[in-house]
C-alpha cells in the first residue's frame, strides 16, 4: 500500500512539473515512476554484487523485505535528481522579461 502511495506522489510531482512547463504530462509522470524502479533495480544489482564480493553466499540469506527497504532511498534519490534536472533545465530555458523589456511600450511625452 505504501508503495502505491509513493508511486502516486512521484507521478503527481512530475505531472505538475510537466504541466507548468507545457510538456507531456502523462509521459513525464510515467517517466518518473520508471526512473524510480530503474534506480532501485540498478542499485540492488550493484549492492548484490558488492555483498557477494565481501561475503560470498550472503545474498541467499538476505531478507527480501529489508533489502527492498534498503533500496528505497536509492530509487527516491534517482527520481529526485531527475526531477531537479528537469526543473532547472526548463526554468533556465523559459523566456524571462528583463528590466529593459518591462516598459517597452511607446514612449510618452510629458510636459512640465
Amino acid at each position: 500500500m505504501l508503495g502505491i502511495l509513493l508511486l502516486y506522489w512521484i507521478g503527481k510531482y512530475y505531472y505538475k512539473l510537466a504541466e507548468a512547463h507545457g510538456k507531456s504530462k502523462w509521459g513525464y509522470a510515467i517517466l518518473g515512476i520508471v526512473t524510480y524502479y530503474a534506480c532501485a533495480v540498478v542499485s540492488g544489482f550493484l549492492m548484490g554484487i558488492f555483498i557477494e564480493l565481501i561475503w560470498p553466499g550472503a545474498v541467499d540469506t538476505i531478507n527480501e523485505f529489508l533489502f527492498g527497504l534498503m533500496l528505497l532511498p536509492f530509487g527516491i534519490a534517482g527520481t529526485y535528481l531527475l526531477y531537479y534536472y528537469f526543473k532547472r533545465n526548463w526554468e533556465s530555458k523559459a523566456p524571462q522579461l528583463g528590466v529593459e523589456e518591462l516598459g517597452a511600450g511607446e514612449p510618452t511625452e510629458t510636459t512640465l
